[in-house]
Parts: structure tokens; C-alpha cells; sequence
């Protein structure tokens, strides 16, 4: 289902707002891999012979399972914002990642200033806490901080519940210290994921967020290249991908998105796109859910 469903765009609305834990729900394709697992194992348990076959069955959903969780964008594993809420009407959200960075954040605040435009920043638990007066900066400047893990190890999508959670809470807790504000969304280190991450959100009240289209700009040499990325087929409700931290450089040294994120801040005002944070775009959603129906949704089963 695709987040701007009605029932995904609930789930975004209630959680998405609240912070509150809410009950995991396994996906088609995980309840399917399951079901696979058990009929292998008791195909085995009621017919030895048959192992070659539970074998490969249960390996064809480990495939599955592992494919889902390269593509960032995927749903497969579990709800995931790609783009923003029908609400959000005519604007876009530019979300900047693996910050906060000494040397390009501020450069970065005073573009977003020069346009009048917000941000979302995706940062680092354990780089914020180097640099606390960056996260202190993009909170007063009318930004919104998410979680991007604390560590952002290039193996998180290896990891089991314990050490996703374990790296997530302490991101959680870095980041809601820091900034003053508890963080309502989670973006894995390169977007990649395993089954274990959508339980592990529910549990601390984080949603996932990917993106509509990015720009690569952590391994691009150009900045014409990067911008082209992101506004090719630029609409409203984008959500685009650029980063501070780990900023890819062009042939002089000079970070890309220094130069991408003015192009593109006035490609979208050309276009009559305003922006917005994720949590202001879900906030706007949610006032929009039936007081009943936010209740219905928030019932045990």
C-alpha cells in the first residue's frame, strides 16, 4: 500500500503526531514468510524426504525478505513515507541527512533563510552530540530534527531487534535532549532495513521516512548532475534527499549541496511550490482524521 493510502496516511497521522508506541502489524509479505517457514517445518517434521523443497521454499522468503529491505522505498516491510500527505497540498519537503556538520550546516541554514524555506534534518545521534549547538541552530531557525541512528553503522540493516533498538533509543534520547523535541520519524543509514526495524519503530513511536526522488549527492562530481536528479519530475508532495554530512565535492573541494540547494529552492518557487517539515505536513494531516476515526485507530485489537 502506498503511504498516501488512506489507512497508511491514519497510521502516519496518529503515530506520526503522538510519538506514542503503537502495535506492530506484519506486512503481506512478512506474514507470508512466516506462514512458508512454518509449512516448511512441519512438511520436514511429517516427511523427511521433503526437505530439499521446504529447503528451497524458505530461502526463496529469506530472497524476499532481503530484496524488500535494499529498496529504500519499498512498503513491503512495513509502512514508509515516500512522499507527503494529500493535505500537504502544494509543497514539497526537503530532508537533509548524516548532519550536523561544522562546515556545511550553517552555510546550509543561511540558504534555507535566504528563501524562507524549512527543512528536515535526518542527524546523527552521536555526531549531534559533538556538535550540539548545530542541532540547538536548526531547531531556532524554525527546522525540524529526525532520527538517522546514533551511530549510523554502514551494517544496520544486519542487525538484530536488540542492537537496531539499542542504536535507535540512543539516537532518540541525543537528539530529544539536544533539540528539545522528541523525533517522530526514523531514516536508516542509506535507507536499508531488515524485518526486525518496523517492529523496533512501532516499540519507540517512530514512523519511517524515505523519499521521493535524491540526488546522489554523497558520490556525484557535479552539481548540474545532482540537481537534474532531483528535479526531473519535481511535483508537489515531493520529498527530496540531500546531504550535509558526508557531502559529496565537486572537483575544487567545494560541497555540492551548496550549490544544488539554491537551484533547486528556486526551481520549486518557479513552479509555485512552497515546503514544509515532515512533522508539519503529517500535523496538517492529522487535523484532518475524524476525532472517531483517530480513536478507532488508536484501539487495541
Amino acid at each position: 500500500m502506498h503511504p498516501s493510502a488512506p489507512d497508511a496516511t491514519l497510521t502516519f497521522a496518529q503515530a506520526g503526531m503522538t510519538g506514542a508506541a503503537r502495535r506492530w502489524k506484519p506486512t503481506p509479505l512478512v506474514m507470508g514468510a512466516a506462514a512458508l517457514h512454518a509449512g516448511a517445518a512441519a512438511a520436514v517434521a511429517s516427511y523427511p524426504a521433503s526437505w530439499p523443497w521446504a529447503a528451497a521454499g524458505a530461502a526463496a522468503a529469506h530472497a524476499a525478505i532481503a530484496a524488500s529491505g535494499l529498496l529504500p522505498r519499498s512498503n513491503l516491510l512495513g509502512p514508509n513515507l515516500t512522499r507527503l500527505p494529500a493535505s500537504a497540498g502544494n509543497q514539497i519537503a526537503i530532508t537533509i541527512d548524516d548532519g550536523p556538520d561544522p562546515e556545511v550546516t550553517p552555510r546550509v541554514l543561511d540558504l534555507l533563510d535566504g528563501h524562507g524555506a524549512r527543512a528536515t534534518f535526518f542527524c546523527i545521534g552521536e555526531t549531534a552530540r559533538r556538535h550540539p549547538r548545530l542541532i540547538e541552530d536548526i531547531v531556532a531557525r524554525g527546522h525540524a530534527v529526525e532520527n538517522h541512528s546514533q551511530h549510523h553503522h554502514l551494517l544496520f540493516s544486519l542487525c538484530g531487534p536488540r542492537s537496531l533498538r539499542r542504536d535507535i533509543e540512543a539516537a532518540q534520547r541525543t537528539l530529544t535532549e539536544i533539540s528539545g523535541a522528541r523525533p517522530l520519524f526514523f531514516r536508516p543509514p542509506a535507507g536499508l532495513r531488515n524485518p526486525f526495524l518496523e517492529p523496533v519503530l512501532c516499540a519507540l513511536g517512530l514512523n519511517l521516512a524515505s523519499w521521493t526522488r535524491r540526488g546522489f549527492d554523497t558520490c556525484a562530481r557535479g552539481t548540474q548532475q545532482v540537481a537534474q536528479s532531483l528535479l526531473r519530475g519535481l511535483s508537489a508532495r515531493d520529498i527530496l534527499l540531500l546531504h550535509d554530512g558526508n557531502a559529496g565535492r565537486d572537483a575544487g573541494g567545494r560541497p555540492l549541496i551548496l550549490d544544488v540547494l539554491p537551484i533547486v529552492l528556486q526551481a520549486a518557487q518557479q513552479a509555485g511550490l512552497g515546503w514544509t517539515t515532515l512533522r508539519a505536513a503529517v500535523s496538517a494531516d492529522a487535523a484532518a482524521v475524524p476525532a472517531f476515526a483517530q480513536a478507532d485507530a488508536m484501539r487495541p485489537e
